[in-house]
């Protein structure tokens, strides 16, 4: 018998939620993003993914396989939405996760990375793989660093390449690999996100349909004290920064990670002030 996740409602008790992905390191939210913020999300994500390319060069030849060949990659995208910036990135389903598992470890967290995954027909199955494996020189073993999502923009099926998850893999040996059947499809409803832990195995599945594009954002967070995989302040700079909400300015990297009330320092701070001060202030 194949491999299942969990499907909770994204109104369940973060609880629930908490111990599910405690459990299986992996579980779907439905209706996460109800049906006007889906759709006001997709129009104006729409202009900047019909100027993106499939397969467009990324930092290394690796990464640009990594991504895919026939995938339509758009990053930076609180710079280029404001429903994402206002409403999905501080969705408080969840960052209510995110409090439970992240902040036992750190004094704030942040945006990792957000990007949008347009998987054209003929999409391979991506790498299975760890996410949090970008801080490969972490030693093990340590706590979770980071919370990770995959939204559905439009409905997932095993066909047009919804996300594959291992239920159970974020407990496993580094060096085991997955057996098919211990592999499940995360097919899902657009609106709805499966959320998984940095250290639970993964992958894109592969688009088999002739015509159909699988369209969906990876957004995760860590701590605040790592360093973020997308370069958010010049995605994001200060003047574009400077208009959104104080708690997208947060997640996106702006506020200092102050631990001197746990008997540590501070990180990101310019001029030994906080950066949320000098955007509100004007001096930023």
């Amino acid at each position: 018998m194949a491999a299942t996740v969990e499907h909770l409602k994204a109104t369940a008790p973060t609880f629930e939620i908490v111990s599910q992905l405690e459990a299986d390191g992996a579980v779907v939210l439905e209706g996460l993003l109800d049906a006007d913020v889906l759709e006001r999300f997709n129009a104006e994500i729409d202009v900047g993914l019909a100027q993106e390319v499939e397969g467009k060069a990324a930092l290394s030849p690796a990464i640009q396989w990594f991504m895919g060949a026939k995938t339509r990659h758009m990053t930076g995208v609180a710079a280029k939405s404001r429903v994402f910036a206002e409403e999905v990135l501080i969705h408080p389903a969840l960052l209510a996760v995110c409090d439970e598992i992240l902040l036992p470890n750190c004094m704030n967290y942040r945006l990792n990375i957000a990007h949008v995954l347009d998987r054209g027909p003929g999409s391979e199955q991506q790498l299975m793989h760890r996410d949090e494996l970008v801080w490969v020189h972490l030693p093990n073993p340590h706590p979770e660093v980071q919370v990770a999502s995959v939204i559905a923009l439009e409905d997932f099926t095993a066909e047009n390449g919804a996300t594959r998850v291992v239920p159970g893999s974020h407990r496993w040996d580094r060096e085991r690999q997955p057996e098919p059947d211990e592999i499940a499809i995360a097919e899902m409803s657009a609106g709805s996100a499966i959320v998984y832990l940095g250290s639970t195995m993964h992958g894109g599945g592969p688009n088999v349909t002739d015509d159909r594009r699988r369209r969906g954002m990876h957004m995760s967070f860590n701590l605040g004290w790592l360093r973020t995989e997308e370069n958010n302040y010049l995605s994001v700079p200060p003047n574009l920064a400077r208009t959104l909400p104080e708690k997208a300015q947060a997640l996106l990297g702006y506020a200092a990670h102050d631990a001197l009330s746990a008997g540590g320092g501070y990180l990101g701070v310019v001029d030994t002030r906080d950066p949320l001060e000098l955007l509100k202030s004007g001096e930023l």
